[in-house]
């Protein structure tokens, strides 16, 4: 990932015969379905999209990256600072990323989907795009980050509607692994830019050190 010179990131498809740029990345539309309900043990239960970094809370800067989206989904409880929001909860509340995704996917109605936590800091518009835009070249199903070590991020990916939801029927398993690495998305890996590498798009609060790391960056930038 590196940085074009609109100040947006570029990011490049891991796999061979094609990288992705920085396009519009969703002329055929998408909707965003955001998880925000999960129990955030290694918080200590804290409520940890509504947790600020930035003066923003964790999951009003994700609804940010996907500000281009018809349609936010946000799974969990409602959230005062996402009033345009669709909200919906898994069932029963807490139950796990795969019947959170079922939730939120019931209420898409855009061709594409943008499929994201709602703890992700340094998260952009562009970023989404990308991610939309890789899966186009690629001819693939969707797409999905990769970080540093080159792990798939499952919740920081962009998929076709149609695909995820065939995915999903039959499936009776609770890991977003088991269900989203079989249909082979695209690989979008950062590039070497210096900026990327502090604030990776795929980098997640989900204990009190990252939280703390993410805030401390965040105030870094703005000095």
């Amino acid at each position: 990932m590196s940085t074009a010179p609109t100040g947006e990131p570029v990011m490049r498809d891991s796999g061979e015969g094609s990288g992705a740029g920085l396009g519009d990345g969703h002329g055929e539309g998408f909707d965003a379905v955001v998880l925000a309900g999960g129990r955030a043990r290694r918080m200590d239960g804290a409520d940890k999209p509504g947790l600020t970094v930035g003066g923003r809370t964790l999951v009003e800067r994700v609804a940010e990256a996907v500000r281009d989206a018809r349609r936010l989904i946000v799974v969990g409880p409602p959230r005062a600072e996402l009033p345009h929001a669709t909200v919906v909860r898994e069932d029963p509340p807490g139950s796990g990323p795969v019947p959170a995704l079922r939730a939120g996917l019931a209420e898409v109605r855009a061709p594409w989907l943008a499929l994201l936590a709602a703890d992700m800091p340094f998260l952009l518009p562009g970023h989404v795009a990308a991610l939309l835009d890789a899966a186009r070249r690629a001819g693939a199903p969707g797409a999905v980050l990769v970080d540093a070590e080159g792990r798939e991020q499952w919740l920081a990916g962009c998929w076709r509607t149609a695909g995820l939801r065939a995915a999903l029927t039959g499936y009776r398993g609770a890991s977003l692994r088991g269900l989203l690495g079989p249909l082979a998305p695209a690989r979008v890996s950062p590039g070497p830019g210096g900026a990327e590498r502090e604030r990776p798009a795929w980098y997640d609060c989900d204990t009190p050190g990252a939280l703390a790391h993410a805030r401390r960056l965040l105030t870094e930038g703005e000095e």
